[in-house]
């Protein structure tokens, strides 16, 4: 007995074909708004792309190398698209009530992921070495400090942020997402 085989003799006993392969959707899945969280998700799967790229070749190939510069763009027009498809598709679930009869968990972890990826975007922007990043991370020193917990997060020690926001962040965001 394979574990396929089981597989689908448990499913054709449990479920018919007519409810494992609907041909009619309900009328409200019509709308284009179910497709924003796909757009997210897709979004979501071009920024790892490309920033497994330039994980890969490092901080100085995406200042000098032309190559460089077109990925780094689209790693920058990726995460524009992620926000502006993870806000809409936000609003569309608060707006709509997803959140009720008990799914209200699931809009907290959206609502998680989105701040997760609020500080992944300041650490990737901090990471951009450039002045307006040093700009930036200065000012971020400022308000981690002033919060208290500048002591565990030094905003100005590039490998730091640069290792949250190429390892850690983007798992903590990708296990909110799923």
């Amino acid at each position: 007995m394979s574990l396929t085989g089981s597989l689908q003799r448990t499913l054709s006993n449990n479920l018919s074909y007519e409810d494992l392969l609907p041909e009619d959707q309900p009328a409200y899945v019509h709308s284009y708004v179910y497709s924003f969280g796909v757009a997210t998700i897709a979004a979501f799967v071009l920024l790892i792309g490309t920033g497994v790229v330039l994980a890969a070749f490092g901080p100085q190939w995406w200042h000098s190398s032309t190559a460089g510069h077109f990925f780094n763009s689209l790693h920058f027009w990726s995460v524009q698209a992620f926000f502006f498809f993870m806000v809409l598709h936000l609003w569309t679930a608060f707006f709509q009530g997803a959140w009720r009869d008990g799914r209200g968990l699931t809009w907290v972890a959206g609502m998680l992921a989105f701040l997760a990826s609020i500080v992944t975007a300041f650490t990737g922007y901090i990471s951009q070495q450039n002045f307006a990043a040093q700009w930036i991370a200065v000012q971020g020193k400022d308000a981690m400090n002033s919060v208290g917990v500048g002591a565990f997060f030094n905003v100005l020690n590039f490998g730091q942020m640069y290792g949250f926001h190429i390892f850690i962040l983007p798992l903590v965001v990708a296990a909110m997402m799923g």
